[in-house]
């Protein structure tokens, strides 16, 4: 059984955390229906129950707090601008900490990677982070930022670039976990196969 816990906060962006949780439930789903069927689960956490108003406007249920869930085999502390608010929370930031080390794996999309560092699991670690925010994390000391990575595992830290990156670093976590057929069959099931329009060097892009 693998237990996923994902961080909910107001202003959460939202792709941060749901592009995960589509992944770590999709793999939950799978390993369902295998023999002898898995168990695992995926937890959002906030530090109460009430609704999440995420960055774009998307509210969020909670289903547990940070006082109340199950022990976590994964940590994944999303990002976007509410990030800036909680860095000066220190009972959030005391709960990542007591969390990540206990949890087997600590991971971080976008600028999640703040809460990490400011928490500790991330301090003296190599790290990826949203394109726009490299240089400020950078600036804060006892931290490598990686900044041509779409994610970057240390030890049991992995963290990834901004947004939709969140979705491959977590499809390399399931792998990782549960073997790289899972991950493909998870893959292949979300049909998680890029083809952006509009890239600079199609014509007429």
């Amino acid at each position: 059984m693998t237990t996923y816990g994902i961080l909910l906060f107001d202003a959460a962006e939202e792709l941060d955390f749901a592009g995960p949780w589509e992944v770590f439930g999709a793999s939950a789903m799978v390993r369902a229906g295998q023999e002898p069927p898995a168990e695992d689960r995926v937890v959002a956490i906030a530090e109460t129950l009430d609704p999440v108003r995420s960055a774009k406007g998307l509210r969020v249920v909670p289903d547990a707090t940070t006082a109340d869930h199950p022990p976590l085999d994964v940590l994944l502390v999303p990002g976007g601008m509410g990030t800036r608010t909680q860095v000066h929370n220190r009972p959030l930031m005391d709960w990542i900490a007591k969390t990540a080390a206990t949890a087997q794996w600590v991971t971080s999309v976008c600028t999640g990677a703040l809460l990490l560092h400011e928490a500790g699991p991330a301090k003296g670690r190599r790290v990826a982070t949203h394109f726009g925010f490299e240089d400020t994390l950078e600036a804060r000391g006892d931290i490598t930022v990686v900044r041509d990575a779409r994610y970057v595992v240390d030890g049991n830290l992995a963290t990834s670039q901004g947004v939709s990156a969140g979705i491959d670093m977590s499809l390399w976590l399931i792998g990782r976990l549960h073997g790289r057929d899972h991950a493909r069959a998870v893959r292949r099931y979300i049909q998680y196969d890029p083809a952006p329009p509009y890239l600079a060097d199609e014509p007429g892009a």
